[in-house]
């Protein structure tokens, strides 16, 4: 059976053609992000803030602890895990988004399998967020990749 010499993150990357500030906007306000990701929020990120994210779809949420929130480069919050956001400006409208998800606890198999998930979450979220602020297009992304999961079905 093999073993895990380095506990795995995940990491999710996507270039959005637009200006930074345009793209950590969308995630740091939940009127946007409620476009591309979760359903509600009861509030915008600010350090030091605890918010609550629903994916009423789903029946579920997540309570976040708004760690750092460093305006048009850096968030950082914990959900179980640690997110990481980083913002890049690249050309005039051009940002790089990474997301790095860590801390992932379990068996060798549990830790592996979050990241994988977590992952695939991510890059969803980003590919979202690109229909949106690029092309003004809801994807319902989130809540088309299980929607045999949903609560009122």
């Amino acid at each position: 059976m093999p073993t895990l010499n380095h506990v795995p993150i995940a990491k999710a990357e996507m270039l959005i053609r637009k200006p930074v500030e345009e793209v950590f906007e969308a995630f740091i306000d939940p009127a946007i992000t409620t476009k591309f990701w979760f359903t509600k929020s009861s509030g915008r990120l600010e350090s030091g803030k605890n918010v609550q994210w629903d994916w009423e779809m789903y029946g579920a949420s997540a309570d976040v602890d708004v760690k750092e929130v460093e305006e048009n480069k850096r968030i950082l919050i914990e959900l179980g895990t640690t997110v990481e956001w980083i913002f890049t400006p690249r050309a005039e409208n051009e940002t790089f988004v990474s997301i790095i998800n860590t801390g992932f606890e379990g068996d060798g198999d549990d830790i592996v399998k979050q990241a994988i998930d977590s992952t695939e979450g991510f890059t969803i979220v980003l590919c979202g967020l690109k229909a949106l602020l690029e092309h003004n297009i809801v994807l319902n992304l989130v809540a088309d990749k299980a929607p045999d999961s949903h609560v009122n079905r």
